[in-house]
């Protein structure tokens, strides 16, 4: 992390308690909704004569919080120049949709701030922000660049009089420049009019205290004891339990008038002093504590706005906010065929005669109909084991993201080519040879409920999920599958992130890649890279004390031409819930050598255990064939747990790149539909100073299906891991084909939250 010094502001200015007490006594009588102009009127009728004795407002408001049931906000809030849910630069109390996806970008007074912020859990939030600030006397850089996080927590959920309240730590980790800490209260308001003069719309009311930075001006007092300095000489990174709600508070406050959907006014007083800014350098001049602001919704994810800061400063933001649940185009999904319905058993004894098991071409010429049916449906028919009532089919998705939704597939077309009797079904999907799971269905219950209102429930409730046994010597594997060759060759995007000099760096060009698979479980793979632009290659030089096992990844940009990756990998089934995989050769653009994987995973269990272990040499940094002296012995003990709603945790224990010993901790939120966000960081024994800037290795990561982006099915997905700085400490190997993912996708957790998808 970067550095810089805090001072202290005095405490001057408006009256800014009385402001915060206004607010405050709004809120506890305030009505979160108020139901239509004729209903109000007609309730009003109604009410008792003593009430004509009280003041008009009065009245007026009475009969609005009597009406009010509750109200909930027809947008995702607004954000501020933090990019968290606020007014301009102070926070609010409002909190995004859950899982919402926000990226911020704010210009004002010579501060650029980018931020992305993730609503993990419906009372849990999280920002990562990269900020530069201009002329600001640290370091002797022409302009500053800092990275920071933010946490929020949900206290309250609004109600009909109640606020919604939010507690939030900003920038609390790290030398901390914009560190702050802060309680906001939010009350939304449709406003039908107020006595005679109308204000149709929405109204937010905002209040809160702040300390740290946002307690900088016109305190009201001390919480706490003193709030310690920041050491601007430490390497940062490290979470500031000291400074937490200690010293100076101040209020804040604001107001936000959305006329319609498209349109907001905001007015906002800040308890922001800016005293780095303003006292120790000359960024900006703070005149005056309110900022006014106007923004301007151009469409239902994207918003504008301009604003007047401080009595000298204008701004301007830009805010994008997604959700992974609400895809952006239109999921188109060939028609699937209907269900067959088998006729009656009574008096069609020759349809439902078992006579047909009996002849040996039976289960080639079946496959063969099956692997016809499922051809255009991108499902490979890899084998299948029949007899007079029950049927295994093993198949390989190729084209949906949802194995669900393959497994729907392929009983469909199981129900049209297989003989009446054969009413079980198991449907056992792969990846790279090895079986993953087994769907059992009854064909009945297929032809009985494919009409029913609510049928994803009701065959979920008769499927049964367990382990994919051995393959039977009696199954029919389908000729011709295997060699297997294939090839790609498609666009790459490689970005670098925070050298100072220049904050963000890419490199584009195209890979080419080929794939053989000579047999079930093994593959031969490799990838060729032709940078065509970039200039990744020229960012800084590596003065790490470790191992230079990642900081030169400088080094390895300066070629145009190179082989990523060249490896044999096998995997296969050593037993009943184990998963294993070898992988050997060129793992990665920076590591050759040998990998071993084994992985425990019962179908329907949270819990995941598995074990891997790696001896690797490092890459010659032309990437072609050569090793450089170093090499290594690293591996890992890891366990995963499923929470609830799509939540995965996973802890890494083990030895890393740079001989370090640690481990991992990690969090991700997987959506029904693939979407993944999450965040991790890494301990190992490796001291703040020897690790640097940073003091120890962390960093967010997220993967989009492209289906969410195209609309159309595809098993491919985009995403980055994002690290505020790349060091040697805590680092660990990539592996092509490493097995948790693999095999998560096809058990019970996953498929039954994407089991409407089966139907489709």
């Amino acid at each position: 992390m970067s550095h810089c010094k805090r001072s202290t502001g005095a405490a001057t200015g408006l009256p800014a308690g009385a402001l915060l007490a206004v607010l405050l006594a709004a809120f506890p009588a305030a009505p979160l909704m108020a139901q239509s102009s004729a209903q109000s009127s007609a309730q009003s009728s109604a009410q008792p004569q003593g009430r004509d004795s009280e003041p008009a407002f009065a009245r007026q408001a009475g009969a609005i919080a009597d009406l009010a049931p509750s109200f909930t906000p027809p947008l995702p809030p607004s954000l501020n120049f933090y990019g968290s849910p606020g007014l301009m630069d102070m926070p609010s109390g409002e909190t995004l949709p859950d899982g919402q996806f926000t990226t911020g970008i704010g210009y004002f007074g010579g501060q650029l701030r980018y931020t992305m912020s993730f609503q993990a859990l419906p009372w849990v939030s999280a920002s990562f922000r990269y900020n530069g600030i201009r002329d600001l006397n640290l370091y002797g850089f022409s302009t500053y660049y800092d990275r920071s996080f933010d946490a929020r927590f949900r206290l309250h959920r609004e109600t009909r009089r109640w606020p919604e309240i939010t507690l939030g730590l900003q920038d609390f980790a790290g030398t901390g420049i914009y560190s702050a800490e802060y309680i906001a209260a939010t009350k939304n308001f449709v406003t039908p009019g107020w006595g005679r003069a109308a204000l149709p719309g929405r109204l937010k009311l905002t209040a809160g205290l702040g300390w740290g930075r946002l307690g900088s001006y016109n305190s009201i007092g001390s919480t706490f004891g003193a709030r310690p300095p920041y050491d601007p000489s430490g390497t940062g990174g490290q979470l500031a339990f000291d400074q937490w709600f200690r010293g100076p508070v101040a209020p804040f406050g604001g107001i936000e008038w959305q006329p319609d959907d498209r349109w907001g006014l905001k007015l906002e007083y800040s308890s922001d002093a800016y005293v780095t800014e303003t006292r120790t350098s000359n960024v900006f001049e703070r005149r005056s504590p309110f900022n006014f602001g106007i923004e301007y919704q151009a469409t239902p994810r994207t918003r504008l706005g301009a604003y007047y800061m401080y009595g000298s400063e204008f701004g301007l933001t830009a805010q994008i906010q997604l959700n992974p649940k609400n895809t952006p185009a239109k999921l188109r999904v060939p028609a699937p065929q209907p269900v067959h319905v088998r006729p009656p058993a009574a008096g069609n004894p020759v349809v439902w005669g078992t006579e047909w098991a009996d002849y040996p071409d039976a289960p080639v010429r079946l496959s063969g109909q099956l692997s016809a049916l499922l051809a255009d449906e991108g499902v490979v028919v890899e084998s299948l084991r029949v007899d007079a009532h029950t049927a295994e089919l093993r198949i390989r998705n190729l084209q949906y993201h949802s194995h669900a939704l393959a497994i729907g597939r392929a009983a469909r077309a199981m129900a049209r080519a297989l003989p009446a009797s054969v009413e079980t079904f198991h449907i056992v999907p792969l990846s790279g040879g090895m079986a993953l799971s087994r769907a059992t269905l009854r064909r009945s219950d297929l032809e009985a409920l494919e009409f029913d209102g609510d049928a994803a429930a009701a065959l979920l409730a008769v499927t049964g999920f367990s382990d994919a046994p051995p393959l039977s010597p009696a199954a029919t594997p389908m000729p011709g599958l295997y060699p297997d060759k294939s090839w790609s060759l498609a666009p790459y995007f490689q970005p670098s992130y925070f050298d100072p000099s220049v904050p963000f760096r890419l490199d584009v060009g195209l890979d080419l890649r080929g794939t053989w698979r000579p047999a079930p479980g093994w593959i031969v793979s490799g990838l060729l890279r032709q940078r065509l632009a970039g200039n990744v290659k020229d960012g800084r030089a590596s003065t790490s004390v470790l191992p230079h096992v990642r900081t030169d990844a400088v080094k390895y940009a300066q070629y145009g031409t190179t082989m990523q990756n060249l490896f044999t990998a096998y995997q296969w089934r050593p037993g009943r819930d184990l998963y294993g995989r070898v992988t050997l050769g060129y793992l990665e653009q920076m590591y050759a050598g040998l990998s071993g994987e084994l992985l425990w995973k019962p179908v329907s269990s949270r819990l995941a255990l598995g074990v891997e272990a790696n001896y690797v040499r490092q890459r010659d940094y032309d990437q072609r064939l050569d090793l450089l002296d170093y090499s290594v012995v690293t591996g890992h003990v890891s366990a995963y747990y499923e929470f609830g709603p799509g939540l995965i945790a996973q802890v890494d224990v083990g030895r890393y790149l740079a001989g370090d010993v640690g481990a991992t901790f990690a969090i991700d939120r997987v959506f029904d539909n693939g979407w993944s966000v999450g965040g991790f960081f890494t301990k190992t024994d490796v001291s703040a100073a020897e690790f640097g800037e940073g003091s120890f290795d962390k960093g967010i990561r997220f993967s989009i299906p492209l289906t969410w982006f195209l609309g159309t099915e595809s098993r491919q997905s985009v995403g980055t891991t994002i690290r505020p700085i790349t060091r040697d400490g805590g680092a660990r190997l990539n592996v092509p084909g490493r097995l948790y993912g693999q095999v998560r996708d096809a058990h019970y957790k996953a498929l039954s939250g994407q089991w409407a998808r089966a139907w489709e």
